[in-house]
């Protein structure tokens, strides 16, 4: 069975952490790839300016037209983020299931209740992330004359104000609570579907498929919000111009309506091919860091009066 032992918040946090910088550092490639296909706006067939047919014909030209490196275009933002956003998503899940179950007088935790606290976790990590999403939608852009992260925050704090810097904080929130709710409610599911193995590389399996079906199932739930977020983040706010896209279902119908059903899961693929392995990678990081400072924190299986220190 998995040690469940409960560990301080400041482990937890930390946990997230590393678990989050292993995923972007392995995946990060199909962000870029996903953020493309958004912002491509539905042309008529063989018009001038449609460019990418698919993931690999992506991938085939940015590295062809612009370099490969240009695949890890806008990294530091998601690697300055992932720490702070993994970290919170786990950290949070875990401490609103403990309030969730003292709130309604549970035991356990069972499947809504799982959902319920992914939904809350993904509410508390949009907060952190909005500003590090939209440098780097703004570096990911091939038209980007960004020279880099700081570029991008000095520019728009300077030409269109502080609070821009939030844009996209309401379709992140839809995004967010979304993927989390079906995310964490996915594993809850499986893990009690799949047999309770005391063998630790079947336990990590068992967490890598369940990661897996979570990743996926959030991605396919989420990806109209994602887009949207994409489209909104990416506006430049002009004195006396009207954005195109601010809140997130308005927005929604404005690209249904221009574009067609097809454009609200715009980089699904991508995504799905990122936070799928990812999502798994997460959760089999995640839950060995913490065993790790399970063990490093109890002594003989006892809890100790002071914890012991980190280092």
């Amino acid at each position: 069975m998995s040690d469940t032992r409960p560990l301080p918040f400041t482990y937890q946090f930390i946990a997230g952490a590393v678990a989050g910088i292993s995923e972007i550092l392995m995946m990060y490639p199909l962000d870029v790839v996903k953020t493309r296909m958004q912002l491509q706006v539905n042309k008529p067939t063989g018009a001038i300016g449609e460019q990418y047919s698919g993931v690999f014909d992506c991938i085939k030209k940015i590295v062809k037209t612009e370099g490969p490196t240009r695949l890890y275009r806008g990294i530091s933002a998601p690697i300055m983020m992932e720490a702070p956003k993994r970290a919170t998503k786990f950290a949070t899940n875990d401490e609103f299931g403990k309030f969730y179950k003292k709130l309604f007088g549970m035991n356990e935790i069972n499947q809504p209740l799982a959902i319920l606290n992914g939904a809350s976790a993904g509410a508390c990590e949009s907060f952190v992330v909005v500003p590090f999403e939209l440098v780097k939608i703004r570096l990911q852009d091939k038209t980007s004359k960004y020279t880099g992260a700081i570029d991008v925050v000095r520019k728009v704090i300077q030409q269109e104000g502080i609070l821009r810097m939030y844009n996209g904080l309401e379709a992140t929130l839809w995004r967010h609570v979304t993927w989390n709710a079906a995310y964490f409610g996915s594993i809850f599911q499986i893990r009690q579907l799949m047999p309770k193995y005391e063998d630790k590389t079947k336990r990590m399996l068992v967490d890598l498929v369940s990661g897996c079906i979570g990743g996926i199932t959030g991605t396919v739930l989420n990806i109209p919000f994602d887009v949207v977020k994409t489209r909104v983040q990416n506006q430049v706010q002009v004195p006396g111009a009207k954005l195109k896209y601010n809140w997130a279902w308005p927005a929604l119908a404005t690209i249904y309506k221009e574009e067609g059903a097809g454009a609200l899961t715009k980089g699904l693929l991508p995504k799905v091919m990122r936070l799928g392995p990812g999502g798994g990678v997460l959760l089999v990081v995640f839950t060995k860091t913490m065993d790790f400072f399970r063990g490093h924190y109890y002594q003989d299986g006892k809890k100790p009066e002071t914890p012991k220190r980190l280092d």
